[in-house]
């Protein structure tokens, strides 16, 4: 039997993982099974190699994008929703829930890994990202709260793609506050009655289970709902501005039963870790996709640039498309940095990656819309054209920076852990608190970001 040696005081790279699974090779015991350690990864330049490097997965992830994809990109903006291709070939790939262990049908997939298909889904059609984003963030809140009956009714049927999933939270009056949700569950018995509306729900028109945020006796707790419950009425949204294939629909709870087994969150519960494990994954999610969009942007132009000439010499070679092109690079390589960053931290379970999630789909989200708006800007009168993706991309760029968290209230979110942690290092350097939290949750404690979402 081939042996894999190497020190056992050095880490165990993605790339080495990936080259000794492709050889047949299984690394030393030390190294089975062990999750990525983030500071190492980082302070080792690991990150820096991985951001230009290519992820031993990203070729099969873009060739399923620009083969499945991207030819019907057009074709879903233009009719407002998904071709009826797009479920199915996502099915047979795996693409559904990746994340979840092979014991419910998953396979047990990386968050750096899943970062890159979710950039290059993004970079190919922003609403088939969206598509597995808001079923994602169901599986993973199943996965992470719920009880093992709810895991073992749900989880396969999601990562087969059977069933699709979908995240009630915004409501005609609660958005980016999801404390102010007005839904409410009423105890009946052995169920709860649900009253209210939810909107803006991506894949409301075809999903077949629903998680719902409402409020029982003024606290909030979360249910599942499935599509079929009497008293669910949804309502197709049409003629949004970008995304425009996410097939948005208006949820109306008219005394919707839901038998008591269905709650995931106990009440007081739901608007906090239930909340912020769904978004969490969403955001970043988002973040890589909006890699994606800002990559779009470029590939076009480089396209552009290269194949129109102006006053007599090819569009690349005028300094001021070059000085757009350098920033368009600069700007789309550190959101992928920041994006392989946060997925490292996710991985490793490192209490702070949800400030850093939060920067990279800061970043990321306003990086994709600077890209597509200097698309615009080089294609000319063409990029206000449905002839030419740019004018779609730019569309797509502006809801990355609303959902998942504005562009404003993510401004919010970092500067206050900033100010925090100055504060916290502070403390450190008198010897107050420690410097390093024992446990990832003291940390989540210690964090407490905006519940923000759209």
């Amino acid at each position: 039997m081939t042996t894999y040696s190497c020190p056992t005081s050095a880490p165990l790279t993605r790339s080495h993982r990936c080259s000794i699974e492709s050889s047949g090779q299984r690394p030393p015991p030390e190294h089975q099974g062990r999750k990525l350690q983030a500071n190492a990864y980082m302070n080792r330049g690991e990150v820096v190699n991985q951001g230009m490097d290519e992820n031993c997965r990203r070729s099969e992830f873009r060739q399923f994008a620009q083969t499945k994809v991207s030819p019907f990109a057009e074709i879903h903006d233009r009719s407002q929703k998904l071709s009826d291709s797009i479920r199915p070939d996502l099915a047979r790939s795996g693409y559904f829930a990746p994340f979840l262990p092979s014991k419910w049908g998953g396979s047990s997939m990386d968050m750096v890994t899943y970062g890159v298909l979710h950039e290059e889904l993004g970079r190919a059609c922003s609403s088939v990202r969206t598509l597995l984003t808001v079923h994602d963030m169901i599986a993973h809140t199943i996965l992470s709260w719920g009880s093992t009956h709810l895991k073992d009714q749900w989880l396969p049927l999601l990562a087969k793609g059977d069933v699709i999933g979908a995240l009630g939270v915004s409501e005609p009056n609660a958005g980016s506050d999801i404390n102010a949700v007005e839904t409410v569950a009423v105890a009946d018995g052995e169920e709860f009655v649900l009253r209210g509306k939810k909107k803006w729900i991506s894949f409301g028109q075809i999903a077949d289970l629903f998680l719902i945020l409402c409020k029982y006796n003024d606290l909030p707790t979360a249910f599942l709902v499935e599509r079929d419950r009497p008293g669910l009425l949804v309502e197709p949204i049409e003629g949004m501005f970008g995304t425009r294939g996410s097939m948005l629909a208006l949820l109306t709870f008219e005394d919707c039963r839901v038998p008591k087994g269905n709650m995931i969150a106990r009440p007081g519960f739901g608007a906090t870790p239930v909340a912020q494990t769904a978004l969490g994954l969403g955001r970043y999610s988002v973040a890589c996709g909006a890699v994606g969009i800002a990559q779009a942007c470029l590939d076009a132009c480089y396209e552009y640039a290269s194949n129109t000439r102006r006053f007599g010499v090819p569009l690349k070679d005028h300094q001021l498309i070059q000085q757009m092109i350098t920033d368009m690079i600069t700007d789309t390589v550190a959101a992928r940095l920041l994006c392989r960053q946060a997925g490292a931290m996710r991985e490793s379970g490192d209490f702070q990656e949800i400030m850093h999630t939060f920067i990279a789909k800061y970043h990321a989200s306003t990086a994709a819309m600077r890209a597509a708006d200097r698309a615009v800007q080089i294609h000319g009168a063409n990029g206000c054209s449905q002839c030419y993706a740019v004018e779609r991309f730019m569309r797509d760029a502006k809801i990355m920076e609303i959902i998942e968290g504005s562009t404003q209230l993510q401004q919010i979110t970092i500067a206050n852990f900033g100010f925090q942690e100055f504060e916290r290092q502070k403390l450190v350097s008198v010897g107050d608190v420690p410097e390093k939290m024992d446990e990832g949750v003291q940390g989540r404690a210690h964090f407490k970001p905006s519940a923000v979402t759209e």
